[in-house]
């Protein structure tokens, strides 16, 4: 960005071209402009030619203005961009947005307006002038924080703030905006309405002046035409509005409204002391203190201690500064992992710094809600995180995370990614909360420039805010129960002496007590136990004493191994109990208030009051919550998911007759015939898979040898069919043989060029085949380790090889999306398939009449001779005998025809498959199997 200096003797002159992220300060101008030949442009100021022209006295103005602001430089669009040059010209025009935004003052330079006799007619000239009505001044009047109004001959008219009322009688722009609210508070259409009756002197600068609205990059291309222009920029918007909605797994602003609302609001005098502590203070102003950790036992308050920080560093944030934060909730499977964190945290940086979606777009264009959602999105999203806070849209970004210790997947790699970017940058400041857990202190002691708050060692602190916090709740139980004065002195005594400084002990007492009558408050109050456990063993004795208990054992049990919080209309469909007033959501409130104070019900959703809550059923009294163990619960859930979907789950269940439908346009009907069951179609699968765990060995014997030798990557190993000799293919481009018994390396076969993917032993174990990156097969001599032979053919990384059962074939798989038969003998190609994926794991069934591939059976010729035989009719369908897996991961076949449909989370990140059975792996962890058994499957026939 080119600037021009003021200079001592009255004049100014232009700057070399500044890096953005090193301006000075410095004042904008925004004008019409007069005829082409009447501005001075940069030639102009290179050669000394633009005192000559018209437009000079406005550089004149700015200068003089800028100077007795106190500011050394200004910049004016006509003479700083050098437009001969077409790639300038467009990086100005996606920067200008941008560069008004950042400047210190913006000076509107109204040249049809002139000092009027009163302030009435100077309003009125301004409210006619026809700066209004031009399209690149609507940027110049919304991007800059200040915007001071100015007449032609120089005379101060107002600013943004002063005229407020006038601009917005003549603009229609709302005052929020111009009181400078983030414009993406303003929908889309209500932006472009702002552009409506605006003119432009090329067409498209009508489209291409609203970027900067947007946050967004439209490069420019004259001569297309307005509609084109907009349409292109409609398509972006479109795009980063999908990518957002994928992106959004669960706000945390939202959540961050719930938690508070849940916990009866935030109290400024309970977490205020924090403000004001010695590390804290050092974290949030010492540029080197780059970590904070908060630390302590549950219910000491740390989730509304950190609600409060957030509201602080909301409030004292400067315009560079940016704020992101997450609350993790090891209950719900959406919010309890490191991926999940990422994602939050990308959203509300995203919120406040549209332009960072440019970091994410190009890899979501190519993946589209994969790039979230597979088992790569880890990597892929801290990758993006990393160049979001790298970005020089932020000078300094606060990165608050609550409740570590649940994020019950991915915290080591989270702590990780923290301690690098701590490392990598001074500008980027976590604050963390978590448990006292060793695993986590670890982790964090290696993270340099940190700090810790221990709860624990800060007892007068949180006993003075849990003493507001019981003061607060007697309160409100003293107006909702209409206690007498002293009624309220001995609730307030007894609670402040056994609360042992814990808040939810507080909150789940004062809960406790909003149901018990008050005669009998004072009897109730004496029975209620300090310590968190020991009153959660209370609650859990009352229910087992009341006559509800089978209910409450039966929600319990439910509640806890759901994989996130369900609503009432869901929990009817999975919990038998509460199916016979499924359609009652008032009596299903009113039977889970039954189960004491364990569980809550915010917005129509049921949640435990706290983790600790949850972990207490499952520690202290698991064998009476699961009689029959944790399976049998999963069963039933599943049973009754399906039971429910089989009822509910029809064809085009949403009315929207046309399959191609976006969802931006589905309208969801009144009432929602989905509303019950969204929960099992989800989760069904998952509650299967954890009723039906294989039996695994306790005991497993011990690591015989380590063979070593390879330099890279090992990326197969196999034994002899006498296994008497083992063989290992690396990445290091060789493959090794070694003695079963003494781990001895017999022999390294060298030869191939790149990595070796797979190694296979023939059944009379006297030759060897390797599959290679460097799109080959070789044949190996097992007792000599000479290469018999090369086989070539493929266009690709051949992934896998198999030998037949009598040695007589070879079977290839490759990259290029085909299989191929080869003599073992001769090295020909007997036949060439097409399967339209890459494969990974081929063998022959015991005939030799087909192969078993990841994806089903794949029939051979009876007969092989060398023609191409083609198993798809595109790529999405490959035409094999039995189980098997769609190609593009979606169902899972049987004799080609798609059999069942796989939820994102459950399609494959591996599979294998037998005539029968189909095994998949997932990117959780988990590995499920689906079987087709019984005498009604379309039986096996050849498609050839």
């Amino acid at each position: 960005m080119r600037l021009l200096q003021c200079n001592e003797d009255g004049g100014f002159r232009l700057t070399e071209d500044l890096a953005e992220d090193d301006l000075p300060p410095y004042a904008i101008l925004s004008h019409r402009w007069l005829a082409a030949t009447e501005e001075p442009t940069f030639e102009d100021l290179l050669h000394n030619r633009a005192q000559e022209k018209l437009g000079y006295q406005k550089l004149r103005f700015c200068a003089e203005q800028a100077r007795s602001d106190g500011l050394q430089y200004f910049w004016v669009d006509t003479c700083c961009i050098n437009k001969v040059n077409k790639a300038e010209v467009s990086r100005s025009i996606n920067s200008m947005f941008r560069w008004y935004h950042n400047a210190r003052t913006c000076y509107v330079y109204l040249s049809d307006v002139t000092s009027g006799s009163s302030d009435w007619a100077e309003r009125s000239n301004l409210q006619s002038s026809a700066w209004f009505t031009r399209g690149w001044t609507l940027q110049e009047l919304l991007a800059p924080h200040t915007v001071v109004f100015y007449s032609g001959d120089g005379k101060r008219l107002g600013d943004k703030r002063s005229l407020e009322q006038h601009i917005h009688e003549v603009t229609a722009i709302p005052h929020t905006a111009l009181q400078g609210r983030p414009l993406h508070h303003f929908s889309v259409d209500e932006r472009l309405a702002w552009m409506t009756a605006r003119e432009t002197t090329l067409e498209e600068d009508k489209a291409y002046s609203l970027a900067g609205l947007f946050d967004m990059s439209l490069a420019p291309v004259y001569g297309e035409g307005f509609a084109q222009a907009h349409r292109r920029l409609l398509e972006l918007l479109h795009k980063r509005g999908a990518c957002i909605r994928d992106l959004c797994l669960s706000n945390p602003s939202d959540d961050k409204r719930r938690i508070e609302h849940t916990k009866g609001g935030l109290l400024v005098d309970a977490y205020n002391w924090i403000l004001d502590h010695p590390q804290y203070v050092q974290w949030r102003d010492n540029g080197q203190r780059r970590m904070l950790w908060i630390r302590g036992d549950p219910g000491k308050g740390k989730t509304m201690l950190l609600c409060g920080i957030i509201n602080e560093l909301k409030n004292q944030l400067a315009k560079w500064d940016g704020l992101s934060y997450f609350f993790c909730q090891a209950s719900d499977a959406r919010i309890n992992n490191a991926t999940a964190v990422l994602r939050g945290l990308v959203l509300l940086l995203i919120d406040q710094q549209p332009s960072l979606t440019l970091h994410i777009q190009q890899e979501y264009d190519r993946s589209g809600k994969k790039l979230f959602e597979d088992e790569n999105s880890w990597f892929a999203l801290s990758d993006i995180f990393t160049r979001m806070l790298q970005d020089a849209s932020f000078k300094r970004v606060y990165l608050v995370i609550d409740a570590l210790d649940e994020c019950v997947e991915g915290v080591d790699r989270l702590l990780d990614l923290i301690g690098q970017t701590t490392h990598a940058s001074t500008k980027v400041k976590w604050l963390v909360s978590s448990r006292n857990w060793p695993s986590i202190k670890e982790q964090i002691s290696s993270v340099d420039h940190h700090d810790e708050v221990n709860l624990e060692l800060n007892a007068d602190a949180v006993s003075w805010a849990v003493r507001v916090f019981i003061k607060h709740r007697v309160l409100q139980l003293s107006t909702q129960k209409s206690y007498s004065k002293d009624l309220q002195s001995t609730v307030l005594r007894h609670l402040y002496n056994n609360a042992k400084d814990t808040f939810l002990w507080v909150a789940l007492s004062c809960q406790y007590l909003s149901k018990v009558p008050v005669w009998d408050t004072v009897s109730k109050l004496k029975r209620l136990p300090p310590g968190l456990d020991d009153l959660y063993a209370q609650m859990w004795k009352h229910i087992c004493a009341s006559d509800s208990d089978d209910l409450c054992k039966s929600l319990l049990s439910t509640v806890a191994v759901l994989y996130r919080p369900a609503s009432l209309a869901e929990l009817t469909c999975i919990t038998e109990s509460l199916s016979e007033v499924s359609d009652d959501p008032a009596a299903v409130a009113n039977m889970i208030e039954y189960c004491g104070s364990f569980l809550t019900v915010r917005g129509d959703y049921v949640y435990f009051v706290h983790q600790s809550a949850r972990e207490f059923l499952s520690r202290a009294v698991s064998n009476e919550l699961y009689p029959l163990g944790k399976g049998r619960v999963h069963r039933e859930i599943f049973s009754r998911s399906l039971q429910n979907l089989s009822i509910t789950l029809k064809r085009d269940i949403y009315s929207l007759s046309a399959p191609d439908i976006c969802i931006e346009d589905v309208t969801r009907p009144e009432p929602d015939p989905l509303a019950k069951s969204r929960y099992s179609t989800v989760y069904w699968v998952a509650h299967l898979c954890a009723c039906v765990k294989p039996a695994v060995d306790e005991e497993w014997s011990a690591c015989l040898q380590t063979l070593e030798g390879h330099s890279g990557w090992v990326s197969s190993v196999v034994f002899s069919a006498d296994s008497s000799r083992l063989a290992s293919a690396s990445e290091d481009c060789t493959v090794k043989m070694w003695d079963a018994s003494s781990g001895q390396c017999l022999r390294t076969l060298e030869g191939h060029s790149n990595w070796v993917n797979s190694v296979v032993f023939s059944a009379d174990s006297s030759r060897l085949a390797s599959s290679s990156w460097d799109h080959t097969v070789k044949m190996w001599d097992a007792s000599s380790g000479q290469c018999l032979r090369t086989l070539e053919g493929h266009c690709n990384s051949v992934s896998s090889v198999v030998f037949s059962a009598d040695s007589s074939r070879l079977a290839s798989a490759s990259h290029d999306n085909t299989v191929k038969m080869w003599d073992a003998s001769s090295g020909q190609c007997l036949q060439t398939i097409e399967v339209g994926r890459a494969l990974h794991r081929i063998s022959f069934n015991v005939t030799g009449s087909s192969l078993t591939t990841e994806i089903g059976s794949l029939p051979l010729e009876a007969s092989p001779s060398p023609r191409l035989l083609s198993l798809v009719e595109d790529t999405r369908c490959v035409k094999g005998l039995g189980a098997g897996i769609s190609t593009d991961g979606l169902w899972i076949k049987y004799d080609s025809s798609n059999m069942v449909w796989l939820p994102s989370e459950h399609r494959p990140s591996r599979s294998d498959t037998t005539a029968q059975t189909v095994g998949i792996g997932v990117g959780t962890g988990r590995v499920w199997m689906c079987s087709f058994i019984g005498p009604d499957l379309p039986k096996p026939q050849s498609v050839l």
